[in-house]
């Protein structure tokens, strides 16, 4: 008997253990990925942010690479969600909300083609869900959204000193974001 209770215990742990690795992943640009990264992960539902490259031709890039080069590619996040508890309708509002749609030129202190936001698709139904929410913007704010639309194709992770940088070097980090206006930047956009 006892054995079987065990067995039983295993059993639905095992069960509740391989639900919830169930995970989806989505991959935004929005200028510096480790603005981003801290606003994607205060999201109930993402497991992990991870910062990294994505969009263009060179495989492995390095930020140097990326920044300075001729890449094609931008600085994105990878986002591991777990979709039965936050959807991609939810984390692409969240993009929305932490970036400057209308900035051609890159996104608040960081000009640059490799700032530039990109909403990245996987499937018509996220290419759907992007393409109407910007029509959904423009006629808000009457203006015309430059982000670009592009289909996922790779995703390069960026070296560890960019992971989770806002946590390791807060204050650094908060100087950073401070100086560059990110916030006085979304609040005068999108509201408080």
């Amino acid at each position: 008997m006892k054995v079987l209770f065990i067995s039983i215990i295993i059993l639905i742990n095992s069960s509740v253990v391989l639900k919830a690795q169930n995970f989806s992943k989505a991959y935004f640009a929005g200028g510096c990925f480790w603005c981003m990264e801290e606003s994607f992960e205060n999201i109930l539902g993402v497991s992990k942010v991870i910062s990294g490259y994505s969009g263009g031709t060179t495989e492995n890039p390095t930020y140097k690479e990326v920044t300075y080069g001729n890449t094609g590619h931008f600085e994105v996040i990878e986002v591991i969600y777990i979709p039965e508890v936050v959807s991609y309708e939810k984390l692409l509002k969240e993009f929305w909300l932490n970036i400057d749609p209308f900035d051609a030129a890159g996104q608040f202190c960081d000009k640059g083609y490799s700032y530039r936001s990109v909403a990245f698709y996987q499937n018509e139904k996220q290419k759907n869900l992007i393409k109407n929410s910007i029509k959904e913007i423009e006629k808000k704010f009457k203006k015309k959204v430059v982000t670009y639309v592009r289909k996922f194709d790779k995703f390069y992770k960026a070296e560890a000193f960019h992971q989770d940088y806002y946590q390791i070097n807060f204050v650094n980090y908060l100087r950073y974001k401070k100086a560059c206006r990110r916030e006085a930047t979304l609040s005068n956009i999108w509201g408080s």
